[in-house]
């Protein structure tokens, strides 16, 4: 079902800050800033050839991100996201087997201009997981 890795996102606390220690630190080829509003984040795209890196931030205390940060401070590693052929099957075959698909279970437009649902964490070993169908 899953193809591939299209993304790991890390929440931050301060989006150029961290978007600045890819590009200087690491040499990376940073995207420019998109505001997802509808998601209640702020993100920043790193390509590194395979896959991407996507940093994201909270737009305001209401995000979903927020809570994460309010556990994490500091930051981490937030969700991995898998391309999907089919998001409609996809979404059907896991609420079959029993996982839960966050929000009213209706795909979203994600940063790429894709539907896009979130899995449970607890459905899959603690890793929240975005499908994207492409």
């Amino acid at each position: 079902m899953i193809g591939r890795l299209n993304h790991i996102a890390i929440a931050v606390p301060d989006l150029a800050a961290a978007a600045a220690r890819y590009r200087e630190g690491l040499g990376a080829q940073v995207g420019q800033e998109q505001v997802l509003a509808e998601h209640g984040v702020r993100v920043i795209f790193i390509d590194t050839g395979n896959t991407k890196i996507e940093l994201l931030q909270a737009l305001d205390g209401n995000s979903p991100i927020a809570a994460f940060m309010a556990r994490n401070p500091g930051g981490g590693m937030h969700h991995i996201c898998f391309e999907v052929a089919d998001l409609a099957a996809a979404i059907k075959r896991l609420t079959a087997e029993g996982a839960r698909v966050l929000g009213d279970g209706n795909p979203k437009i994600g940063a790429h201009g894709r539907p896009v649902v979130f899995v449970h964490p607890k459905d899959f070993d603690g890793t929240l997981i975005e499908l994207e169908e492409v």
